[in-house]
């Protein structure tokens, strides 16, 4: 503890080892994992919750909704073992299967059972029951391949540092095991769009349709834009309870992942203080000192870790001084285009489906409602014309089914993620365009349920602007910058800053504008943890995938 003088009072301020910005996941794992190396860690949340995104929130009075993430998958199982996640409450309970409706009354199931599921591609087309078996095999390839670098730093391509050299050495003998014919396969894979790569393998409109809405959610692109295949395996390369591809529900909600992850924290000794928003990081003789809130408190800290995206980390808490012109510039251009919105609602009672047979499972999985390349590309149309889809992508959950404490007995809680919603439409957003945006939704949903709308006792509405102004996702970009090839390992956030190390010494990024990226994975937060006490010298406590060797 270091003792400060004042000109009226004697006090005592508080040094901290490490300050991190942002109490959403990425944050709290960076700071759960610098605490369990012995640092004195404090965590500062703007709002008067923690999670961020990743929160559970009581909006309607006894009903608790996933306000933001939905559902749990990309969470990374070396993680919730370091931090003995279920030792602090987290459950994840896996999920059954998928559906698209088609607009003539029929409905394509993605059964959890593979003789199942491939018995229902059969109904739609006895091709694309073959092409299903060499399609999840081909994507299971590439997810064992990929996976492989989530929990590593990228290498500096310019560097000739030994670090650098033998992870490149790393990279290049993990392709070394593909064929010449996959090599190029994979170049294709991350350069297609996700309709040209599933027209490869399947010929079903509704499959198409299905299998194509992994690879637009909080994407600015459609599924003819080069780039979005691989955002589809982004989607796929998580997994619950070792099922590679599987998605679940976290028991309480999302907010359980956060609440899990603060509790680890805390238990090693961490401290969190919310509604302390931090509004500059201070650097002197190019280095960091701390970080100033909205109120004008100063806290000091020898390292400051930003959990923000990389637009407001350089562009809105750091000082331009302290900033190259080459990297503000940088930071301009950074794309984080925000095309996505969410709806939860409050239910009084459980939708009918009459598509679907008495009985399905398929209403405990994710339902869609687009089943046509064409109507998906219409969506992103409207996107691109600052409007929002009268005829929306959007992904349907009703988690209450697994998961009654979120709502009082009997009744159900929905939660709906929507592609296509603009960052701002024609004219600015107001409340009526976004109780607007709001009504497409349940009218999309409400053509394939006819008691819908009857059940619906509280609906609470985000377009970007609720994203960007209460959880601090510019353009409400779910990824915090968009996932595309010029945007990817060494390139992310962009070039020379992709090993979470920032432009002064002791600042770091840990969000998820870093490797590997969006999605409630906690990689980057644990990746960037273990550059810190690396560069401090400290034991490594954070997980590392070491591959094969």
């Amino acid at each position: 503890m270091i003792q400060t003088f004042d000109c009226c009072t004697f006090c005592y301020m508080r040094e901290y080892d490490a300050v991190v910005i942002g109490a959403g996941h990425n944050g709290l794992t960076n700071a759960a994992f610098l605490a369990k190396a012995g640092l004195d860690v404090l965590v500062l949340e703007k709002n008067e919750y923690i999670g961020g995104a990743t929160a559970s929130l009581e909006l309607h009075e006894d009903w608790k909704y996933s306000n933001c993430s939905y559902v749990c998958s990309l969470f990374r199982p070396e993680i919730y073992q370091a931090l003995n996640l279920g030792r602090h409450g987290l459950v994840v309970v896996p999920l059954q299967g998928s559906t698209t409706f088609k607009q003539n009354g029929d409905y394509y199931g993605n059964y959890h059972q593979l003789t199942v599921r491939r018995r229902e591609v059969a109904r739609h087309s006895k091709r694309d029951a073959d092409a299903s078996i060499r399609f999840d095999a081909d994507l299971m390839k590439w997810c064992r391949l990929i996976r492989s670098f989530l929990l590593r730093t990228p290498p500096d391509p310019t560097s000739f540092k030994p670090r650098d050299v033998m992870e490149f050495a790393y990279l290049l003998k993990s392709f070394h095991k593909l064929s010449e014919s996959q090599i190029y396969e994979f170049i294709r894979f991350f350069t297609m769009s996700i309709a040209e790569y599933l027209e490869e393998y399947f010929e079903s409109d509704v499959i198409l349709a299905h299998f194509s809405g992994g690879s637009i959610i909080g994407t600015g692109l459609g599924v003819y834009s080069p780039g979005t295949a691989y955002v589809l395996l982004h989607h796929a390369m998580g997994d619950v309870d070792g099922n590679v591809g599987s998605w679940g529900f976290a028991r309480g909600g999302m907010g359980s992942v956060s609440k899990a992850i603060a509790s680890s924290f805390e238990a090693f000794g961490g401290e969190i203080r919310t509604e302390a928003e931090v509004t500059q990081i201070r650097v002197e003789g190019r280095s960091t000192r701390g970080v100033v809130l909205a109120s004008g408190e100063e806290i000091n800290a020898s390292i400051v870790v930003s959990n923000l995206d990389a637009k407001r980390t350089f562009l809105n808490i750091m000082d331009r001084k302290d900033l190259s012109d080459d990297l503000y510039k940088r930071a301009q251009n950074f794309k984080i285009r925000g095309s996505s919105g969410k709806v939860n609602i409050a239910l009084d009672g459980m939708p009918r489906f009459p598509a679907l047979p008495d009985g399905s499972p398929l209403t405990l999985g994710h339902m869609h409602f687009t089943d046509t390349l064409e109507r998906l590309e219409r969506a992103y149309d409207d996107w691109k014309d600052d409007r929002w889809s009268r005829d929306p992508y959007v992904d349907t959950v009703i988690p209450t089914q697994y998961d009654p404490s979120m709502s009082p007995a009997g009744k159900h809680m929905m939660s709906v993620f929507v592609q296509y919603c603009p960052v701002e439409v024609e004219g600015g957003w107001t409340d009526d365009k976004r109780d607007g945006f709001g009504r497409a939704v349940i009218d999309q949903i409400a053509d394939y349920s006819p008691n819908f709308k009857d059940l619906i006792l509280h609906a609470e509405v985000r377009t970007p602007r609720e994203l960007e102004s209460e959880v601090g996702l510019t353009e409400g970009n779910i990824f915090q910058g968009e996932l595309t090839l010029d945007q990817l390992m060494f390139n992310r956030p962009f070039p020379g800053y992709a090993q979470y190390r920032g432009p002064v010494k002791n600042m770091y990024m840990c969000g998820s504008s870093t490797h590997p990226g969006g999605g409630v994975m906690g990689a980057p937060g644990a990746n960037a943890a273990r550059e810190i006490l690396r560069d401090l010298g400290k034991p490594n406590t954070a997980p590392e995938d070491f591959g094969d060797d």
